[in-house]
């Protein structure tokens, strides 16, 4: 048996580097394997130098007129950049000067101090006597074209040979074909400006070969055959082909009308493999796109030509490679033979040897010609495959732990949650998302009339108690009604009767069916007796001022509605904005009312009750009809309504249209007066600043106009279930990106890039109206991250495996 090396390149590249490189050298005689690590640095100069090396290679052969098994002109790529010189004076001094530099070029690279422990490991674990298999594992296309074995490794051992793998791979299910012979299933494709009759002719010369030829067949003969039951052991294709520019695809030419890619040929080939297929070759131009979907499939083993292949290049390779390995010889070493014949040839096809290139899944041992022709045996006897640290049931034990890191994490962060310790985080996270939101225009229905510290120095206000005179009063209503408005709410406590010279403004205190008067409930916690309303007005016409403070005494919340003590001074069941709000509505022929599930429902809108747990509140005080209140985003400078002074109404600077059909407030802003409360835009402005009282059950007061008539969004919030899920995936996504992203920059800068999607569609499900779990979420994904790369490196440390 030969020795193994798998070297794995990692996620890295020729312009970023290659940070993560392992190579894996597995004992055949012992379960000792050893492994070693390193990196190569940036080289995007060897890019540049096989580029070049492609495009005089081209040109050379254009210059020949040599025929080559290739339909369609292959585009060049737009970074080369191609002087005239090039195309009339090329010679092959020019090419072989190309090659000698890239070659040496590519012996530097892979002496730079990064690599060397791995470099100096191979030399001294390996016997250059012995056959070695060395297996490039890479998704990089860039890096699949690079003339691997032109690597001074591959000079001082004369029986390595290299192939290209994915990082991805799986062992197949071992299978032989009962024949007695070796099955081939030669597909011979559009022949048009090329000669295959070669290649048929060595095909029918094999021995003990049962070769089943097909010439330019159609799809459905060839998928015919591709599902023989008896199997195939070598699935051989001579004709044109071609690789898409990104190196991702190909295609073959089964006839002169008709072309199909692997993908298309997926569910035959699968059988076929499942059958006993062990190699394929595609003796025609531009390989690496087939070979790479053909890998997909986890093929044994693959030959295809890395550019296009002149159709006497193609001819010899096939005959010097089935010479080789009928004769007797391991694959690998076969390929390496034919592949150095080819060098004869180089005077009138330069390049030649560099042409051919092998894909070989590691999890398999290549066979022999005789394997094909032994009886199957059986499975105690069969050779196994030595397995890599990760082939596929590794990475699905991979996947295991990040999908039992990413429960864990998220049980252990909605666990915290739910006692509360992530509420005061999630609240200010809020309050940012909220204070981001675009502003939006004031609301029309609405009129604020603030009493201003100069508006306490009035001629009206001489003999006022409390914050508006009776005289102030009767005229600011005598105006305010003249103007006919759909309701009036006085956010000033007045709990003593008018005075005895104002009787007009008692009659229109309790006969007005526009005025309302707020109260304040008593609370017995905190010992306060509560506040009546002015006694001339009736109970119906009564809304409590009561706000609800969170922890941090920030306004949040919108309380409706509650059940007060009948002994209150304030009995009333509903706030100073809901009547408000009811009573503008009721004149547009909406009522308020409320289903038999005890939801607040207004016209076709349910407002949904706030119950804990409830969003981002775990620990609060939830009783009452509570909702989430959904602030109207206006500048700080600008409120959510036409604001309007006592004086201004009093000398009739403001004109009836401004007042009629609306609801208008009247409320202190004084700053001595003391009503002001934080709220989630206190923080975002350029100066500290609080709401006024009266300007916060206006927002209240808007909030349900705006729900009921022009659909605004309330705030939502989804079910525990919901949010657990949406915690949890991300968390998932966080352990994925830790496990399949080794290096600590690019998780780094993947990990805020999650962070920032995650803060991006909160943001917008906010602007929405939804308010999902921020905070948790990325606590999740950071700990789950954090958690698997800790895994990944005690698990580096395994029994069997030595590290050097």
């Amino acid at each position: 048996m030969s020795n193994l090396v798998v070297l794995n390149l990692g996620k890295g590249d020729l312009h970023n580097g290659l940070p993560f490189v392992t190579a894996w050298l597995p004992s055949p005689n012992t379960p000792q394997s050893r492994q070693i690590t390193g990196s190569l640095p940036t080289a995007p100069d060897i890019l540049d130098l096989y580029r070049r090396w492609q495009l005089l290679y081209e040109l050379l052969y254009q210059a020949r007129s040599l025929t080559i098994r290739r339909r369609q002109p292959q585009p060049i790529d737009e970074d080369i950049e191609i002087d005239d010189s090039d195309v009339t004076h090329v010679c092959d001094a020019d090419f072989y000067e190309v090659s000698q530099e890239l070659q040496n070029r590519i012996d530097t690279w892979l002496d730079s101090e990064g690599f060397s422990n791995i470099s100096r490991q191979l030399y001294k674990q390996l016997d250059s006597a012995q056959e070695i298999r060395v297996i490039i594992q890479t998704e990089d296309n860039q890096l699949r074209k690079l003339p691997w074995y032109t690597w001074r490794f591959f000079r001082d051992y004369p029986l390595a040979e290299v192939s290209l793998s994915p990082l991805n791979f799986e062992p197949g299910k071992v299978v032989q074909n009962s024949a007695k012979q070796v099955r081939i299933l030669a597909i011979l494709g559009d022949s048009a400006g090329i000669d295959i009759e070669a290649d048929k002719r060595l095909l029918e010369n094999l021995k003990d070969a049962q070769t089943v030829f097909l010439v330019e067949p159609q799809r459905r003969k060839l998928n015919e055959q591709l599902w023989d039951n008896q199997g195939w052991d070598i699935l051989f294709f001579a004709g044109h082909s071609s690789t898409q520019v990104d190196g991702g695809s190909g295609q073959i030419y089964i006839n002169p009308t008709e072309s199909l890619t692997i993908t298309q040929l997926k569910n035959a080939l699968n059988e076929a493999i499942a059958r006993g297929l062990q190699l394929a070759i595609f003796n025609s131009c531009d390989g690496l796109g087939l070979a790479r979907q053909l890998a997909d499939l986890h093929i044994p083993q693959m030959i295809v030509m890395r550019e296009p292949v002149p159709d006497l290049v193609a001819q010899e390779f096939l005959k010097y490679f089935l010479t080789e390995f009928a004769g007797g010889r391991s694959f690998d070493v076969a390929v390496r033979k034919a592949r150095e014949r080819l060098q004869g040839i180089e005077g009138e096809f330069p390049g030649a040897s560099w042409l051919p290139v092998t894909f070989q899944n590691p999890a398999e041992v290549p066979p022999n010609w005789n394997d094909f022709l032994n009886e199957p045996e059986s499975p105690t006897d069969s050779p196994q495959p030595i397995r890599q640290p990760t082939p596929t049931w590794s990475r699905q034990r991979g996947l295991w732990r990040v999908l039992l890191a990413s429960l864990t994490v998220t049980g252990l962060v909605m666990g915290g949650r739910a006692f509360g310790l992530l509420q005061s985080w999630e609240l200010k996270a809020f309050d940012q998302l909220v204070r981001l939101r675009p502003n939006e225009r004031q609301d029309s229905r609405l009129l604020v009339v603030t009493i201003t510290e100069a508006d306490f120095q009035l001629p009206q206000q001489k003999s006022r108690k409390g914050s508006l005179s009776d005289l102030a009063l009767a005229r600011l209503l005598e105006k305010l009604e003249s103007y006919q408005p759909r309701a009036i709410g006085l956010d000033i406590y007045r709990d003593f009767p008018v005075d005895l010279n104002q009787p007009q403004l008692a009659t229109r205190l309790k006969n007005s069916d526009r005025i309302f008067a707020i109260c304040k409930v008593s609370e017995r916690k905190l010992n306060e007796p509560g506040i009546s309303s002015p006694p001339e007005i009736p109970t119906e016409r009564q809304g409590f001022s009561d706000l609800v403070k969170d922890p941090d005494g920030i306004i949040r919340r919108h309380l409706i509605a509650m059940n007060p003590n009948a002994k209150s001074a304030c009995a009333t069941p509903n706030a100073l904005s809901a009547q408000l709000a009811f009573r503008y509505l009721k004149a547009e022929g909406i009522e308020a009312k409320y289903t038999n599930k005890n939801q607040l429902q207004v016209g076709k809108v349910i407002f949904k009750r706030l119950q804990v747990p409830m969003g981002g509140y775990q620990k609060v005080d939830d009783s009452g009809y509570q909702i989430l209140l959904n602030y109207r985003p206006v500048h700080y400078r600008s409120p959510v309504a036409d604001t309007v002074t006592l004086n201004d109404i009093l000398t009739g600077k403001v004109p009836p249209e401004a007042v009629k059909n609306r609801i208008v407030l009247i409320g202190v802003t004084a700053q001595s007066d003391g009503d002001y409360f934080p709220t989630p835009y206190s923080a975002g402005q350029e100066i500290y600043q609080e709401m006024p009282g009266v300007i916060v059950h206006a927002q209240m007061v808007s909030q349900i106009l705006s729900a009921v008539l022009d659909e605004r969004p309330l705030l939502w919030v989804w079910s525990q279930w919901g949010e657990t899920l949406w915690v949890w995936g991300w968390s998932l996504f966080g352990g994925v990106l830790a496990w399949r992203i080794r290096n600590s920059l690019r998780l780094g800068l993947a990990g805020g890039a999650a962070l920032g999607v995650l803060y991006g569609l909160s943001f917008g499900l906010i602007c929405q109206g939804g308010w999902v779990p921020l905070v948790p979420s990325a606590l999740a994904l950071v700990v789950t991250g954090v958690s698997v790369v800790s895994n990944s490196r005690i698990q580096k440390v395994k029994p069997n495996v030595s590290y050097d």
